[in-house]
């Protein structure tokens, strides 16, 4: 696909830092997002603003979303003036977000009807790894609509992992998420006992990462539980989400996780708490206050 016009839903840090990259490439695309000073911002480098998602779908080859629920995509995609509304036949949707699988797979269905395909393009890295097209992206739907839209998702990022099937992108991030937020509640839970057992936490941490425990994880969690240094940029609120939706995703598959229902009850608890906004390792402070 050769210069194509791209449309981006979802200025936050991941996809605030996503169009200035695009626009690094000389890409003008055409934007929305609640936040009008980042999308001022994107205005001022080149690009310009819809004033709805069915204009925007209209105008574009690639739609990019990077919206932070499921319920919010479907709203993009479903309401009256959403993409739906507007998208035109050989269009692609590209959904960067993590969304609920099911979810994906019903609107590439809805999309397909008006002769547009969809990718699920869920990512891996942090917003500084987005500014610099240096992300994770783990994609999946059909093969000839990722192959149109490979060159594209190369500019974004470093490994592009092709999984299959339409919603296989999404699964393997909620995947990815229960297991990364599972270790950073349970190594913070660990500086937290060590504390109240009065171990030093620098010393488990030295003890610990010489082991086969180690890992990028244990040092975020260290960071803050040691160093009080909050590093980590994803909060409790979205790893509460993504373990809910994790626990949704194997539910339909007629089993359950037992490990990830604790995960998902801690993550609710430090949420309730007030601490949504935090990042994950600050869920430390929750372990601290535990009793019995």
């Amino acid at each position: 696909m050769t210069t194509p016009v791209i449309g981006f839903i979802g200025l936050g840090l991941m996809g605030g830092n996503m169009v200035e990259n695009l626009q690094k490439r000389n890409f003008k695309p055409i934007v929305m997002d609640l936040d009008k000073e980042i999308v001022a911002s994107v205005v001022a480098r080149g690009g310009s603003e819809a004033s709805s998602a069915a204009e925007l779908a209209a105008a574009c080859d690639i739609i990019m979303l990077c919206l932070t629920t499921s319920t919010v995509v479907e709203k993009v995609m479903y309401g009256e003036d959403g993409i739906l509304a507007g998208i035109k036949e050989g269009a692609v949707v590209i959904d960067f977000g993590t969304s609920i699988p099911a979810s994906t797979r019903k609107i590439g269905a809805d999309l397909a009807t008006k002769g547009a395909g969809m990718v699920d393009a869920a990512l891996g890295r942090t917003p500084a790894h987005a500014l610099d097209g240096l992300l994770n992206i783990m994609a999946a739907g059909d093969q000839a609509t990722f192959d149109k839209i490979k060159p594209i998702l190369e500019m974004q990022g470093e490994n592009i992992f092709y999984m299959g099937a339409l919603g296989a992108g999404h699964t393997t991030k909620l995947i990815n998420n229960f297991m990364g937020m599972t270790s950073v509640c349970a190594m913070s839970q660990a500086f937290a006992v060590a504390e109240s057992a009065g171990v030093d936490r620098q010393q488990l941490f030295d003890i610990m990462s010489t082991g086969p425990s180690t890992s990028p994880f244990m040092k975020f969690c260290k960071n803050y539980a040691v160093d009080g240094v909050s590093d980590l940029g994803f909060s409790i609120a979205n790893a509460n989400k993504d373990l809910a939706y994790f626990l949704e995703m194997v539910e339909g598959l007629g089993t359950r996780s037992q490990i990830a229902e604790g995960t998902s009850a801690n993550l609710q608890a430090a949420f309730d708490a007030g601490m949504g906004n935090g990042n994950v390792p600050e869920v430390f402070d929750y372990f601290r206050t535990l009793e019995k």
